[in-house]
């Protein structure tokens, strides 16, 4: 390579490499030319896997959950839901989907991208949760596979008698025809519902079997339940999209989640970080586990060594979110640092945010012409092909894996009489849970059973704060901004 000295008008300029710099913007534009086309692939790929889903089960008398129904059985049950929901009643309805059942949610979201009605999925099963999805949404029907606390009058469809006849929903429709609602609950960031196409949800059940190699010989048990959207896509539409079998518990105790492990001789562990938290120091993973997940959460870094040097198996970490969908990984136990993004997702940084473009990204996300809906999330660049992940920008925080709105849980606060003011934060905890929120109130004569009572009838249990203090007077910055480093200092004091 020749290194080259620039002249103008007379005027000696900077010396520069420009074969190097043509070289490598050229390079650059073939990787993403090159990106584009294997993404518009994997797409079509997904598009005629969905396709063929709907033709009947690969492996009709292999089991769907372990020592439990068939697949043969689950499209046998998806048939039944979808000659249920042929009357003109549930032509453009929504309908409530009020299961815990792995079998019964793969049945009715087969029937459902079979051209049946939208569903709606809670993030709870609670009174207060399913009124609150109701006000939103207006849903008279409910699909429940139990006693649940619907609201008055609901009407309930109950699952179809179990047959092991293999038949197929059968129906030719739009990947990108609304599928699913997801309810992302209260105390959690605007807006609080979220559609998924069956593009959405099962192109990305197929680009995370393929990602991972999952296959018919794996078995997946899942700490978390299929109602959330973590559950859903890894314990019930990724099996049911490779073949792979999955327990029907959802075990959370250290001693249960390994039991679980041993006695069904699972491959697949799809775990949270406060579980994975609870299982330090303790041995699971029996000679057929071959890799564990995490998502829902930041996963500590001593969580993650500790599992992953005790058992000799590592984590893949997901990173995503309810309205984006899975947009990357990493595997620290293999010496990964930063987050790789997935083969169908590409991403740019914008005034240190994330921007992610991906055929998972929730219908009513605000993108750009090009395509890219911007995060909530700020990031680094780590090399040339991953990033690091540095924090939230907005108000929206976890706490167990759930999303907490901190304005709102302040706006709750600030309704209570005597209230002139208050702080809520999300300050790092040590036990797990990623973050705890406290709040700091102003107000000398609040009534603190009342303010508690208001915050329990209003909040999920998760949102409530763990420290309540009462004071005269917030303290303020010269500038008149809250004075976050004392605020801080008194809701940690004793």
């Amino acid at each position: 390579m020749n290194v080259l000295t620039w002249r103008s008008r007379g005027t000696r300029q900077k010396r520069r490499t420009p074969q190097l710099y043509v070289e490598m913007k050229d390079c650059s534009r073939a990787k993403s030319q090159r990106k584009n086309v294997i993404q518009e692939l994997s797409m079509l790929n997904n598009i005629q896997d969905i396709q063929a889903l709907l033709q009947g089960p690969k492996f009709p008398d292999r089991e769907f959950i372990r020592s439990g129904a068939t697949f043969g059985e689950v499209y046998a049950m998806a048939a039944g839901f979808r000659a249920a929901f042929s009357g003109p009643e549930y032509e453009g309805a929504s309908l409530c989907l009020a299961v815990d059942d792995r079998a019964v949610m793969a049945a009715v979201l087969l029937a459902a991208l079979a051209g049946g009605p939208t569903l709606l999925l809670p993030y709870a099963f609670s009174a207060q949760a399913l009124a609150r999805m109701q006000q939103l949404t207006g849903f008279t029907t409910a699909i429940a596979d139990g006693d649940r606390a619907l609201p008055p009058g609901t009407t309930i469809i109950r699952p179809p008698a179990r047959t092991s006849a293999a038949q197929a929903p059968c129906a030719q429709v739009s990947p990108q025809a609304e599928l699913l609602r997801i309810f992302t609950g209260g105390s959690t960031g605007t807006p609080q519902i979220w559609s998924k196409t069956g593009g959405n949800l099962f192109g990305e059940g197929f680009s995370l079997a393929r990602h991972f190699a999952v296959t018919e010989k794996d078995c997946l048990v899942a700490t978390v339940p299929p109602y959330h959207i973590y559950g859903l896509l890894f314990s019930v539409i990724l099996p049911l999209v490779s073949g792979a079998s999955v327990v029907m518990a959802t075990p959370s105790f250290p001693g249960e989640i390994g039991e679980v492990i041993w006695e069904q001789g699972a491959t697949l562990l799809a775990g949270i970080p406060p579980h994975y938290r609870a299982l330090r120091g303790k041995t699971v993973a029996a000679s057929s586990l071959r890799l564990a997940f995490s998502s829902a959460g930041m996963l500590d870094a001593e969580d993650n060594e500790a599992f992953c040097q005790l058992n000799k198996v590592g984590i893949a970490e997901v990173y995503g979110s309810t309205e984006t969908g899975g947009i990357a990984t990493r595997n620290r136990h293999l010496g990964e640092t930063s987050f790789t993004a997935f083969p169908d997702v590409s991403w740019q940084i914008k005034d240190e945010r994330l921007c992610v473009r991906s055929p998972f990204l929730s219908p009513e996300l605000p993108v750009a012409d090009d395509g890219f809906f911007t995060t909530g999330d700020r990031v680094e660049r780590s090399g040339t092909s991953q990033f690091i992940l540095k924090g939230r920008v907005d108000g929206v925080t976890k706490v167990g894996g759930k999303r907490v709105d901190l304005e709102e849980v302040r706006g709750v606060i600030k309704k209570v009489p005597k209230v002139s003011d208050c702080v809520v934060m999300a300050l790092p905890d040590s036990g797990g849970r990623e973050h705890r929120i406290v709040a700091l109130v102003q107000g000398g004569e609040v009534d603190m059973k009342l303010l508690r009572q208001t915050l329990a009838d209003s909040l999920e249990f998760y949102a409530l704060p763990r420290v309540l203090k009462m004071i005269n007077r917030i303290p303020l910055q010269e500038n008149g901004k809250y004075d976050r480093d004392a605020i801080i200092q008194l809701l940690e004091s004793n």
